[in-house]
């Protein structure tokens, strides 16, 4: 594993195959792996350790992943990266306005649950060590105090929209996919209508956006100057 950190992760799954299968490969790419076989022993491992992301399916006896994020998220900001065997987007969505910050769908290659771990704890990192502000242009986005100024005059934005800017603002330089934005969105409300919407209100040309930009093929990503 290309990094100078060891993480601590763990894995929840009530299949002992795929528990053991990541737990070995995670552990031959430098990760610290701990597994749990379903919510309850995980919790107790939650209790008693730290770590730096759970894998956590969401198809388990008992209480379910999803109920495990929720209870997670009432007390942490610990990554998750869900797994499911379902093919629609409903449980994925679900799990995403709960909290979890991504999700692979079953059967999965490891090495793609991998690039998506990697790619967490970078975000993670970097919104740990991101300030508060984030500049573009004359505009500072407060993401603590969900405000924000253009020279310093307070911007009305709904909910909506600033839901939207503070989950691309999270992940500065970085592209977020429609699926991961609905998790900010209104349910049933198309997330292209609030990011047109939110251009009109911070791009000086909203056909020729230069904050707030489509990558073809990848989602939306915010350009901060900093």
């Amino acid at each position: 594993m290309i990094s100078d950190i060891t993480y601590n992760l763990l894995v929840v799954d009530d299949d002992e195959r795929i528990r053991n299968l990541l737990r070995q490969y995670l552990i031959n790419q430098g990760f610290i792996v701990s597994t749990a076989s379903g919510s309850e022993e995980a919790r107790n491992k939650i209790k008693l350790m730290k770590f730096d992301l759970i894998v956590l399916d969401i198809m388990m006896p008992g209480d379910d992943g999803l109920i495990l994020t929720r209870e997670i998220r009432d007390n942490s900001q610990t990554p998750i990266i869900l797994l499911t065997a379902k093919s629609g987007t409903e449980s994925k969505i679900e799990g995403l306005e709960l909290g979890a910050d991504d999700y692979l769908t079953k059967p999965f290659n490891p090495k793609e649950l991998l690039l998506r771990i990697l790619s967490v704890l970078k975000r993670s990192t970097i919104e740990e060590t991101t300030e508060n502000e984030i500049y573009f242009g004359d505009f500072i986005l407060n993401i603590k105090k969900r405000d924000l100024t253009l020279s310093g005059e307070r911007m009305y934005l709904t909910d909506r929209e600033m839901n939207l800017l503070i989950a691309l603002a999270k992940s500065p330089g970085q592209p977020l996919n429609r699926e991961k934005l609905a998790g900010v969105d209104e349910p049933g409300r198309s997330v292209d209508v609030g990011i047109n919407r939110l251009r009109r209100k911070i791009e000086k040309d909203p056909r020729m956006p230069i904050w707030l930009q489509t990558v073809r093929g990848e989602g939306y990503i915010l350009r901060p100057d900093r």
